[in-house]
């Protein structure tokens, strides 16, 4: 077969994936030995961020390259962006592209928003037009009501796959990823067919390890449970919670209390369901060997944000805290050398990386390619909107967050406290960092453009001859906020910069 002039591109996209979750990313229980050798032969992003922390608006900024703001997409809810995607700009430059799996487009599930064909596997629909509920009813088990888990008030119940293995979705979509690549390769049948060197973009998505986690048998025993470590809460957690957080435990029904054989559980289920989608990224990753292709694909391992999984008490996502919106970035293959990126990057850039990787032309929106050499600059992150949007200005050194709903600032050092124990907004000693990072965000996100974060954070009444910009009001106001605020006593008169 003719070698393509331009290279192939493979995306391997998961939901509800947490950066940590991956030995590459330091975890030492989950066995992730297929990611974990792309990380090896590529560029590890260590500090990838998801534009915005729930399914869709970080999908429909990930395909189109377009910030919530800008691509009018905040909510799972809302329709996804309708600017053109990374699929189209490959699509028009001449290569063959297909999507398997969970896309999670809106309003229509099944668009194919530039791809040219697409086998579809989401959380919802009928085996009219989900082609894996129909590949599960063709195989016997139309009986099964929840092939991906019962939710509902069970959604964070570890449970066991209702299908047997070869029949879940993981495992369907390697087949269908190995099939696209054997096809392909060789230029006969759908869905690939090419012999004549024509390059292929080609995304396979799972939804593992997304809830209910239902790894299959025998996968859910991978783990044992009482092995498994405790959920991160550390001293003062309830500063860093948000009105989203408190939503989230309440629907997913996990406000009830505390029981740590179950966290145990839990999370033996989530690194299971982690663990049996590598070996299906294995499988993939050998096919795309046995066609010869390898060393020209450039292979992106991505996901669109994590999951709280116990930590400070909380579940789900819709957070800017790293257990919800640190996702695992890794980039092999041409152009990409063997490295640690340190800076923060988000979703948004990956449409920019590719269509740079791959010479294909694309009008500059919000992303920045990686490829560009760039001085590093911050990356922001928003989830809904107006009084009740959540905002978020990340930088190397500092992550800032504003909850307008909660009336709430959030400062966290990213070098001295990278687990996110302390929330700095309401330290004296940092006023100088709080309001730079706020500057940021007023410049930014046109939401913030007339903040007044002083004022609209205080919920404290002026007393009579008091100015609003008083250090006595703002330690009134901190208290109030924030009762870890003011541990940090500050003996000797007012402090300044230049005693810190």
């Amino acid at each position: 077969m003719t070698t393509p002039a331009r290279p192939n591109v493979l995306i391997i996209f998961a939901d509800q994936l947490r950066a940590d979750a991956l030995g590459c990313y330091g975890n030492t229980i989950v066995a992730t030995p297929a990611l974990d050798s792309l990380a090896r032969q590529g560029t590890v992003f260590d500090s990838a961020y998801t534009p915005s922390p729930v399914c869709v608006p970080s999908r429909s900024a990930f395909i189109t390259g377009l910030e919530p703001q800008h691509g009018d997409c905040f909510e799972n809810e809302m329709p996804t962006a309708s600017a053109s995607t990374f699929m189209d700009d490959l699509t028009a430059a001449g290569y063959r592209t297909h999507g398997i799996g969970k896309m999670h487009f809106t309003p229509d599930i099944t668009a194919l928003r530039g791809f040219q064909s697409r086998e579809i596997g989401e959380e919802f629909g009928t085996a009219e037009t989900d082609d894996y509920l129909r590949f599960v009813e063709e195989h016997g088990f139309e009986f099964v009501e929840h092939p991906h888990g019962l939710r509902d008030e069970m959604y964070y119940v570890p449970q066991l796959s209702p299908v047997p293995e070869h029949l879940h979705h993981s495992h369907w979509v390697a087949d269908r990823s190995v099939a696209f690549l054997e096809s392909h390769a060789g230029g006969a049948g759908e869905p690939g067919a090419a012999d004549d060197g024509t390059p292929f973009l080609l995304w396979s998505s799972f939804i593992a390890p997304h809830p209910p986690f239902a790894p299959p048998s025998p996968w859910h025993r991978r783990f044992e449970p009482s092995t498994m470590p405790d959920p991160f809460v550390p001293q003062g957690s309830e500063s860093l919670e948000t009105i989203y957080n408190r939503l989230q435990n309440r629907y997913k029904y996990r406000d009830g209390g505390h029981d740590r054989r179950l966290e145990q559980l839990r999370t033996a289920y989530y690194y299971a369901s982690v663990s049996y989608l590598d070996t299906q990224v294995a499988r993939i990753l050998a096919a795309l060997d046995a066609s010869g292709e390898r060393e020209n694909t450039i292979v992106v391992v991505t996901a669109d944000h994590g999951e709280f999984l116990g930590d400070y008490g909380f579940y789900g996502k819709r957070s800017f805290l790293d257990a919800a919106a640190r996702v695992p970035l890794i980039i092999s293959g041409p152009g990409f050398e063997a490295e640690r990126m340190p800076h923060p990057v988000s979703l948004v850039d990956v449409r920019a990386t590719l269509l740079e990787a791959t010479g294909t032309a694309g009008d500059p929106r919000d992303g920045r390619s990686v490829l560009a050499g760039d001085e590093p600059g911050p990356v922001y992150g928003q989830y809904q909107q107006g009084d009740a949007g959540l905002y978020a200005v990340i930088t190397e050194e500092w992550k800032y967050i504003w909850s307008a709903f909660d009336r709430r600032e959030f400062l966290l050092d990213r070098v001295r406290d990278p687990r996110e124990s302390a929330n700095l907004a309401y330290n004296p000693r940092r006023r100088d960092t709080l309001v730079a990072m706020r500057d940021l965000a007023r410049t930014h996100f046109a939401d913030l453009a007339d903040a007044d974060f002083d004022t609209a954070s205080s919920n404290v009444s002026l007393r009579l001859g008091m100015r609003p910009d008083d250090e006595t009001l703002r330690s009134m106001a901190a208290l109030e906020l924030d009762a870890e605020a003011a541990t940090l006593v500050v003996r000797g008169g007012p402090w300044s910069p230049e005693r810190d």
